[in-house]
Order: C-alpha cells, then structure tokens, then sequence
C-alpha cells in the first residue's frame, strides 16, 4: 500500500509547524517537521562555536553527527543530539537564523534529503519546510504554499518567543523575517519557491481555527479523505 504525503512549504512565521502539526493529528498521519532537523544541525554548529555560514566550517560536522528524531505520546516531535533532548533549546531566536544559513549550504541539504524522504516512504506524512514539494518530496499527493505578510508573522514570532518567556523585540524579529526570506529564496541549493502545482493559502487574515479549517478542506478536496 502506498502512503499518502502532504507537503506544505512557506517562509519563516508563517505558522507552518503548528498548522502542519494540527493537520497530522486531525487525519491521523506522521507529522515530519523539517525545519526542527535544521535546527539541530544549527545548534551543533553553534556547540563547536564554528561559522553556520562558512561551509568550510560547517561540512566536517555532518561526518558522525549524531541525530535522530522520536515521537512522544501526543505525537509530538522531539530532536536529539548527541542523546540529549533539545527540542526547546532549538527553537531560540539565536539558532532560527543560524538554521537559514546552513540550509543555504548543498551538502548539509544532501545529508539530510535521505532522512526526510525515508520517513514518507514508511508513513503517511504531512512534512513542512521550505522545499518539500519542490525537492524533498515532489511527488506528494496534496502540495500546500503557506504565507503571510511579514508584519503578521513577525507578531505571531513575537507572541510566541514572549510566551516562552524570553525577551523580543517586534522591529528586530521583522527585520529578522524579511533578511530570513531574502535569503530563503535567493540561496542557491533549493531556494523557497512555490511549487507550480502547489495550491496557495495566505494566512494572514485569518487567525488558528480558520487557517486549521481551511487547510483541512483542501486537503479533503484535493485526496477525498
């Protein structure tokens, strides 16, 4: 039997894991969260103190690298490296821009292109990120491009980071965004790009329970669950 895959693809803030991750649980599939992988490679990165923009710097650290990915109860995706759980230290400001920059290097896509289409090949998927339906899985059943404008996903990062407790500023994290997106769609090894037959949802009129009922609808649509 053939497993069904979701890809949804779109910039920084633009609320792709927390949609993506309601998607999975409301149809009962895996939810893959790309960027999370990213994130760990990053804060590797940042553990030996090298530059995540210089290859030179970063490419020797894939040799051995030790992460992998496992599910909690709720389904919930948890990131280890080197054995210790770092699902939350990921997700600090610092390691969101360090992950844009080593995505932007080819052999840190290659490394980790095998994990991520293993995982669909075994499970029915709804994978996020900023190339699944152009790259890692181009042949998914349903192809979703979430966006939002900058200032709206810049106040949803900001919300976020402030319910975590850690200090933001707006000016910065839009500043931060639009940097993020320039180099997401400009960078050489897979930029962010929709994919033509991807079906666009902008979400930035609409708040959790909308974009959620909205993305179910044309999921059901386009795969007839």
């Amino acid at each position: 039997m053939s497993h069904k895959s979701i890809a949804i693809d779109g910039p920084a803030g633009a609320g792709k894991s927390t949609l993506a991750r309601r998607l999975a649980e409301k149809l009962g599939f895996l939810y893959v969260d790309t960027g999370a992988i990213y994130r760990t490679v990053a804060l590797k990165v940042l553990w030996e103190k090298a530059d995540p923009a210089d290859p030179i710097q970063v490419i020797p650290l894939l040799k051995g690298l030790d992460i992998h990915m496992t599910y909690n109860s709720d389904g919930e995706q948890r990131m280890y490296l080197e054995g210790e759980d770092v699902s939350g230290a990921i997700r600090r400001h610092k390691v969101s821009g360090a992950a844009s920059q080593v995505s932007a290097i080819p052999e840190v896509r290659s490394f980790l292109l095998d994990f991520q289409r293993k995982l669909a090949r075994e499970n029915n998927v709804v994978m996020d990120g900023r190339d699944i339906g152009t790259v890692v899985l181009p042949k998914a059943d349903v192809k979703i491009f979430l966006t939002a404008a900058p200032e709206a996903r810049a106040k949803r990062r900001l919300l976020e980071l402030e319910q975590r407790g850690e200090a933001a500023d707006f000016l910065e994290i839009l500043r931060d965004i639009k940097e993020r997106d320039y180099q997401d769609e400009h960078r050489a090894a897979s930029p962010l790009r929709q994919a033509a037959d991807a079906i666009l949802l902008d979400t930035t009129d609409l708040d959790l329970g909308q974009s959620i009922s909205r993305l179910l609808f044309l999921v059901k649509e386009k795969i007839g669950l």
